[in-house]
């Protein structure tokens, strides 16, 4: 009897030790959802406060939407104007315990400009792609980054992070979602895409888009600028293909003070 009851106790305590460790290390059937937050971080600077560099604010935005991926956009690392010493990549994933990959669009004011992608997983596969521009616009040139996104239980997403040329005529903009098309449409892997698009929903760049990926909003979404009194969406997270994800939430942070955007935050379920 005393044996019976022994085992008993070893595979119950063995059963506990494995439920820990399975919540310790993490399984595809404990992750149901992923939270994506995309955000044009005006290199850190309030709008109400010209020259003031503020990565507190930033972080701490991040921080309150609890996200598993971000998308960032406007990212500064050593330049002049934000701080010689300053990764803003880096220093956004110390302060949000994240880890970080930077992507460079352009050589900016005697350091680096461009996007960068923080995840709250590990990423693997790197790239930064650069985006074509018509040099005869004298456009800023723009890159797309792309990371592995490895979720536990070894299920993988590829992740995409870019920003699009701002120019009031759409010449640069019609290039790159091209480009992006012709790279995302190859992967394997199931893809999220976010960021700063510089185009409406009603514009033609947003509706070539459309013929690929599956916006989190398509209905009445609401708007992601001006920091104060928004009135236009041009941020954007979408996914492909459909089938392999469902929109649980789409909002986007009111938030007035850390940056000229509003961030935006989808839930996305893995299906």
């Amino acid at each position: 009897m005393r044996t019976i009851l022994f085992f008993l106790l070893a595979a119950l305590l063995c059963n506990c030790s494995s439920q820990k460790a399975l919540h310790r290390t993490g399984d595809i059937s404990a992750v149901k959802n992923i939270t994506v937050l995309s955000y044009n971080i005006h290199h850190a600077n309030p709008p109400s406060k010209t020259g003031v560099i503020d990565m507190d604010a930033i972080a701490n935005v991040i921080n309150q939407q609890q996200p598993d991926v971000v998308a960032l956009q406007e990212v500064d690392v050593h330049t002049n104007r934000s701080g010689t010493s300053l990764h803003q990549a880096e220093e956004l994933a110390k302060l949000t315990g994240m880890k970080a990959y930077f992507a460079k669009a352009i050589d900016y004011d005697g350091g680096e400009y461009g996007v960068a992608i923080l995840s709250k997983y590990p990423m693997e596969d790197m790239k930064n792609t650069p985006l074509p521009t018509d040099d005869a616009t004298n456009g800023e040139h723009r890159t797309l980054a792309t990371a592995v996104i490895r979720l536990p239980g070894n299920k993988k997403v590829l992740f995409a992070c870019t920003h699009l040329d701002a120019q009031r005529a759409d010449t640069n903009r019609q290039l790159q979602i091209k480009k992006i098309l012709e790279i995302l449409k190859q992967e394997t892997l199931p893809v999220i895409i976010a960021g700063d698009l510089n185009a409406e929903p009603t514009s033609d760049v947003i509706k070539q888009f459309d013929n690929h990926f599956t916006r989190s909003c398509m209905v009445d979404c609401p708007f992601t600028i001006p920091e104060v009194h928004p009135n236009k969406t041009i941020d954007y997270i979408a996914f492909a293909p459909a089938s392999i994800f469902t929109v649980v939430s789409h909002s986007v942070v009111d938030e007035k003070y850390a940056s000229d955007h509003r961030p935006v935050k989808t839930v996305l379920k893995l299906k």
